[in-house]
């Protein structure tokens, strides 16, 4: 029963939502392009020719952005699921901390990239001290694989719920990186514990 009414709030919320509708007439996968819009108007991080990963990447709005906007730029997505075509981008179906993968990712580039984005998130549950945490450990794997595979002076973007592991997120990003910001875009849903930590230049 909970479910039901939690789908239908989501429904209604949609159909209400002018990013969704903006993103339809702008021809974007997902409301969540305006958020990396947004990021990048404060942070400046996406330029040309930049090298980009982008993790748990479907439906692709976010690798879409960069591909439209910034010229040269090239991207690797990687999810789970399936990605239509996008100009720039090869896409690769599977785990992102799977090895093997990694090991493609390294191959393709052929040095270190100077951007990593995850917008992943668990399926929620409605439980969201729960959907917080889960959504937390994939921030710590994403962050863990962004210092491995980013240059020295490349950038790490990531949602991250207010939740139990938010401390320890931040903690970990300012160990790993010089510059730490946490950043709610104008375009996250106000009722949503949704942030985005931003992190810059290896330490």
């Amino acid at each position: 029963m909970k479910k039901n009414k939690f789908s239908k709030n989501w429904i209604i919320k949609q159909k209400r939502d002018i990013y969704v509708k903006k993103s339809k007439l702008e021809g974007y996968r997902s409301r969540a392009v305006y958020k990396l819009e947004e990021i990048n108007n404060k942070f400046n991080l996406i330029k040309n020719n930049t090298l980009v990963i982008d993790l748990g990447a479907a439906p692709g709005s976010w690798s879409q952005f960069i591909s439209r906007n910034f010229n040269n730029s090239k991207i690797i997505s990687i999810d789970l699921k399936d990605i239509e075509p996008i100009k720039n981008l090869v896409h690769i179906k599977g785990d992102f901390t799977d090895e093997k993968h990694k090991k493609n990712i390294k191959n393709y580039f052929g040095k270190k990239v100077d951007l990593i984005i995850s917008d992943m998130a668990v399926n929620t549950t409605g439980n969201k001290s729960v959907d917080a945490l889960v959504t937390g450990e994939l921030c710590i794997d994403a962050m863990n694989f962004a210092v491995e595979l980013l240059n020295k002076k490349g950038s790490f973007i990531s949602k991250l719920f207010m939740g139990s592991s938010f401390n320890e997120i931040v903690a970990l990003g300012k160990k790993s990186f010089k510059d730490v910001d946490i950043f709610k875009p104008p375009s996250s849903r106000k009722d949503s514990k949704e942030n985005f930590i931003i992190c810059r230049n290896l330490r």
